[in-house]
Formats: C-alpha cells, sequence, structure tokens
C-alpha cells in the first residue's frame, strides 16, 4: 500500500500549506500597510519642511554654522525628520495594533486574499474531474504537486499583496487537481465502506498548519515556514515519482455518470450541502479570528496561530475516533448531529468543540459521496468528488470573503452567530441520507434478474414434484442441474 502512504503523506502537505497563511497573513498585511503609511507621511513631511534649497556656512572667524535659505529664519526644527525616522518601520510599545479603523479594514482585504484560492477552484474542479476519468489519477495528482510547490516557493519571497493574491490562486489550481484525483483514488482503492473511511481520515489530517505558521513567523520570520512546505513536497514529489509513476495514462474500464447527472441528484447535492456549510464556519474564522484577537487581546503573532492548536488536536484525536464510531451508528446520524453541535459550538466561540465536530460532518460525509455513486450511479469518482471539493471550496470562498464584510460591518460575535443558526437549519436535511434508494436502472435489472430466475424454477417444475413425491434425495440430486441451467 505504498501508493495510498504517498498520497496521504502529499494530501497532508497540500492541507498544511495553505492552513499556514491564516496567522500569517493579517498580521504581515497590517504591518505591511502601517509600514507603507508610515513612509508616505515622512516623505510628506520632508517636501513641506524643505521646499527651498539650504546651504550649511561655516564662520571661521567665530566657529559658527549658520543655514541660509528662503525660509531658514522661520522653519520649525520639528518638521524636518531625520534619516533615521524617514527610514524605520513602525514598531508598537506594546502588542496593541496602533490604528484600530486599519485592522478592522484589514478583515476585507484579508477574506478577498484566503477566498481566492477556493474561488479557482470552483473554476477548475468540472474540467478535473472528467479528466481523472479519462487519463486516470496519477498525472493530475502529479501536475497539483508541481503548481503547489511553485505557490508555496511563490509565499516565501512575497512582499506585496498582489503577489500574495497570485500565489493564493495558484494554490487553487494545484489543490484542485490533486484533491479530486487524491480522494478518487482513495474512494478507487478502498472499495469497502468502513476501510474508505479510515484511509478518508488520514487525508483530511493536517492541523498542524497554523500553529506551525505563527510560531516560525514569530521567531524565524514569514519565508521560513513556507521553504520547509517547499522541501516537504520536493520529497514527496520524488515518493510520487517512484510509487505512482505519473507518466503513465490509466483511463477508467467503465465510462463515468455525467456531471451534470451528479449535480441534478438531490441526495449527493444534500452530502455536499452538508459538506460546504460544516467547513463555511471555520473558513469565516479563519481571517476574522485572529483579526479579531490582535483588535481586542493584543495578541503576539504566535498567539495568532497558537489558538488553532485546541482546533488540530480535537479535529485529529476526532476524526480517529469518529472513524469508527460513524460505521456503527450511521454516517447520516453523524452529520445531523456534527452539523448541530457546529452550530452550537461556533455561538459559544468553542474551538476545541469546534473542529471536533467538523471533523465529523467531513468523515461522515466523503465516504457518503462515493457510496452514493457506487448506489446509484456508475461506480467511478473523479467527478462525484470534483462536486464534493467544489462544495468544500464554496465553503472557503464564500466564509472569508462574506465572513470578512460582515465582521467589518457588525462584529466578529454576531458573524459567529449567523453561520451558527444556518448550520442548525441545515442540520435535518442529513434525515434524507439515512436509506437513500438505489439508481433506477439498476433497480430493474435486479428485477429483470429475478424474474429470469423465476422463469428457470418454472422450468424445472419437476424438481418441486420430485419434492413432494420422492423426498429430499431426489431433490439434492438434481440441484446440480438447476445450478448448471442457471
Amino acid at each position: 500500500m505504498w501508493s495510498w502512504r504517498s498520497l496521504s503523506f502529499f494530501r497532508l502537505v497540500l492541507v498544511i500549506s495553505p492552513l499556514v497563511l491564516f496567522p500569517i497573513i493579517p498580521s504581515y498585511l497590517y504591518t505591511l500597510d502601517e509600514s507603507t503609511d508610515v513612509v508616505l507621511k515622512n516623505s510628506t513631511a520632508s517636501q513641506l519642511a524643505a521646499p527651498g534649497t539650504f546651504h550649511s556656512i561655516v564662520s571661521l572667524y567665530d566657529n559658527t554654522v549658520r543655514s541660509s535659505g528662503s525660509n531658514a529664519t522661520g522653519r520649525s526644527p520639528d518638521l524636518v525628520p531625520t534619516a533615521l525616522a524617514a527610514t524605520e518601520l513602525p514598531h508598537n510599545i506594546s502588542d496593541c495594533p496602533q490604528s484600530a479603523s486599519r485592522l478592522v479594514n484589514e478583515n476585507v482585504k484579508v477574506g478577498l486574499l484566503f477566498a481566492s484560492k477556493a474561488t479557482v477552484q470552483l473554476i477548475i474542479n468540472p474540467f478535473i474531474g472528467p479528466l481523472t476519468n479519462r487519463i486516470g489519477y496519477q498525472l493530475p495528482l502529479f501536475a497539483g504537486f508541481c503548481i503547489m510547490f511553485l505557490s508555496t516557493i511563490m509565499f516565501a519571497f512575497s512582499s506585496s499583496y498582489a503577489l500574495l493574491f497570485v500565489a493564493r490562486s495558484l494554490q487553487g489550481v494545484g489543490s484542485s487537481c490533486s484533491s479530486v484525483a487524491g480522494m478518487g483514488m482513495i474512494a478507487s482503492v478502498y472499495t469497502d465502506e468502513e476501510e474508505r473511511g479510515h484511509a478518508i481520515v488520514i487525508a483530511l489530517g493536517g492541523g498542524v498548519g497554523p500553529p506551525f505558521g505563527s510560531v516560525m513567523y514569530e521567531f524565524v520570520g514569514k519565508t521560513a515556514p513556507f521553504l520547509i512546505l517547499a522541501f516537504l513536497a520536493l520529497f514527496d514529489g520524488a515518493l510520487q515519482l517512484v510509487v505512482l509513476q505519473p507518466t503513465k495514462v490509466e483511463p477508467e474500464s467503465q465510462k463515468g455518470t455525467p456531471l451534470l447527472t451528479l449535480m441534478k441528484d438531490p441526495y449527493i447535492l444534500i452530502a455536499a450541502g452538508a459538506i460546504c456549510f460544516g467547513n463555511m464556519t471555520f473558513a469565516m474564522m479563519e481571517p476574522t479570528l485572529p483579526i479579531w484577537m490582535m483588535e481586542t487581546m493584543c495578541a503576539k503573532e504566535w498567539q495568532l496561530g497558537v489558538a488553532f492548536l485546541p482546533v488540530s488536536i480535537s479535529y485529529l484525536i476526532g476524526t480517529y475516533i469518529y472513524s469508527t464510531l460513524v460505521h456503527k451508528m450511521g454516517r447520516w446520524l453523524c452529520a445531523l448531529i456534527g452539523m448541530v453541535l457546529v452550530g452550537v459550538s461556533v455561538i459559544c466561540v468553542k474551538l476545541y468543540r469546534l473542529c471536533c465536530v467538523t471533523g465529523m460532518v467531513d468523515l461522515s460525509m466523503m465516504p457518503i459521496m462515493g457510496y452514493l455513486v457506487d448506489l446509484r450511479h456508475v461506480s467511478v469518482y473523479g467527478s462525484v468528488y470534483a462536486i464534493a471539493d467544489v462544495a468544500f471550496c464554496m465553503g472557503f470562498a464564500l466564509g472569508p470573503s462574506i465572513g470578512g464584510s460582515i465582521a467589518g460591518s457588525i462584529g466578529f460575535p454576531w458573524l459567529m452567530t449567523i453561520i451558527g443558526i444556518v448550520d442548525i437549519i441545515f442540520a435535518p436535511l442529513c434525515i434524507f441520507l439515512r436509506s437513500p434508494p438505489g439508481q433506477e436502472e439498476k433497480i430493474v435489472r435486479f428485477k429483470a434478474h429475478i424474474n429470469t430466475v423465476n422463469e428457470i424454477l418454472y422450468k424445472h417444475k419437476e424438481i418441486w414434484k420430485a419434492w413432494d413425491t420422492e423426498g429430499q434425495t431426489n431433490m439434492a440430486n438434481l440441484l446440480p442441474k438447476v445450478s448448471y441451467s442457471i
């Protein structure tokens, strides 16, 4: 199972890379904007203070220095900035930000930056799903690795909002290729539903990202965490070349169900909705929680990511526990309970409880997507996991963009209350996933098979006569003939 281990390792790097950004970007953009404002103010002050030309005149007679110029005598010495002040970056005596209004406005910028990745994934996913059905999973998976490696390097050395936006968008392209191909490969390798759930648990891990990013940013700098991730990605790329052999084109043996047909399936839409709203809650907290902590708690950079540490631990522990529990309780029931608990937890801003139950929803819905295809459609998984990834991306596209605007307008607590109520309202729809019906064509085939068996039994009605007249011995002698005839 080395191919699965390689895939799980890459999925881990794939998930950690975007999560590293959450605590770094809000603080970095705020510092960048504040530095730009200070330089502009100093430049403006220099222009106001020096409209004319000045010359220093040294008098050898009385050893004095005099300045000559148009406004030499009417100058206020406070307006002339020193060279140090013109180049000095802002430094707070305390950890509290100097401008609260600018910090609130960062919600929108950070939200749009985070949402750009998911928005690009929404555009790319409908093409990746059918592509994996045609050429297999290996090539898209390796292409995703190459793009993610490039975006990670860009993050390490970007120093402007525009470059960060481009790097984040590239992450969306790489994640689209890797997520759809990776989840589809897991579903095709693990046909048993319980084994599939255990495999997806490991593929969903990666909550170590925010604490790792914040601690590295505080004590080492912005570049270091991304270079470490780029090194890990290179190691996994070499592993993929050896194990998965991405140069081979391996199309699926059977033609998959069209994407539009899957999107019209109401049960797939309910599962996709649970994935979307369950993850939208966490997506809204990504850009807004660090800014809220900076505004209300004067938190340091390393604390912004460590605040997500309960999220990471509870998510990993919860998913491993639920991997056994959901198979016994039923995935639909775990998803329903998880959605309700997500809503309650986010209203209370209980981070450890929130991501524990978010993992419960993901762990329930991801295998259900593959199960619904097995039950109601053709067992080819590229397109259905493209839909799952689209749902996941809608949560992470709408969450940061809308959440940043709402948090800037009415505040962070009201934002959490709104999304919590939405999760609780959506939860009862998971009841429909309790026993979804099979596809009509498969039911017709099953009925046709039953009719064929009945016809064969009718042709061999002498067997039943033999049962009545001669007993079970003759019946046992005739059974091989029936088996041969069938």
